[in-house]
């Protein structure tokens, strides 16, 4: 297959300086068209709504809507000869088997998929455990993720990655200034692609974790919170991740690439056909 046109969407809104960082690395060599939404829909997985508000943005369209909205304007009327969905960059990483279904970004491929439409999320890991979301982080620091989400867009197609998965989810470490640089881009350097000042970072292709620690502890008053203590073991001696996994991966400073299909595959032998045959015959004995 080869790229011509992309929709570019995420979960975070179609003003965060992931998506913006993601646009000005594509839109050089590529038709990009963003279809985003409005605002923030981010961990909101596949919801999907009957009207969504559309308006025209610089970079394409805001959709007042959830990142599968987007997706399916998109593809079925705003930009229906899309060769490729790309998702992100998120901030913050989706990592694990468990959080696929739980994310906005990774939901928005696998919208496109079902569509005939291959794709690739994009996801940047923040440090900070708990308090991760609150940092504001400038748009340098998304370099690793959209190095490796250009690389992958230029060279995955034709190397037949799309007519073995449906998907690539990919996440990146957070880039920091490489050696020797202060850190901050002299005038000259202000038109420079924004992974241009960091030492490339190792791919490897990865499968998700599979291990899950979600926890929910009463808090006296009638309520219940809900957490995810694997933030607090992001490092390499604490992940519960051995090598060759997503989590591991970013852990160890490397850009993860995990290829994968849609959902939701039928296993045929699962030991129901006997009960299906079973079904409604006792009560047909028993008349």
């Amino acid at each position: 297959m080869s790229v011509e046109r992309i929709l570019l969407t995420n979960d975070d809104g179609v003003d965060a300086a992931g998506l913006r960082a993601l646009y000005d690395a594509l839109a050089p060599d590529y038709d990009v068209v963003a279809v985003a939404p409005t605002g923030d829909r981010s961990s909101i997985g596949r919801a999907i709504s009957a009207d969504v508000d559309v308006a025209e943005h610089e970079l394409g369209y805001a959709v007042d809507g959830t990142p599968v909205d987007c997706v399916v304007a998109g593809l079925d009327e705003l930009v229906p000869d899309a060769d490729l969905v790309v998702a992100g960059c998120n901030e913050g990483a989706n990592l694990g088997a468990y959080t696929l279904g739980r994310s906005g970004t990774v939901s928005a491929v696998v919208e496109g998929a079902f569509f005939g439409v291959p794709g690739i999320a994009a996801s940047m890991y923040v440090p900070g455990g708990d308090d991760w979301w609150k940092r504001e982080l400038p748009p340098e620091s998304f370099a690793h993720a959209v190095r490796a989400t250009r690389f992958l867009v230029d060279e995955a197609p034709e190397a037949g990655a799309f007519e073995r998965a449906d998907y690539l989810n990919v996440n990146a470490p957070m880039a920091e200034p490489a050696a020797g640089d202060g850190g901050e881009a002299s005038a000259a350097d202000e038109s420079a692609p924004s992974d241009a000042a960091v030492d490339p970072a190792p791919m490897r292709v990865t499968a998700p974790s599979e291990w899950y620690g979600m926890e929910a502890t009463a808090d006296g008053d009638g309520g219940v919170a809900i957490s995810d203590p694997i933030w607090g073991r992001m490092t390499p001696a604490d992940v519960p991740d051995p090598v060759g996994t997503d989590r591991r991966a970013v852990v160890d400073g490397e850009v993860s690439v995990s290829p994968l299909s849609v959902p939701h595959a039928a296993e045929r032998d699962a030991g129901l056909d006997e009960l299906a045959d079973r079904y409604g015959a006792d009560d047909a004995d028993g008349e």
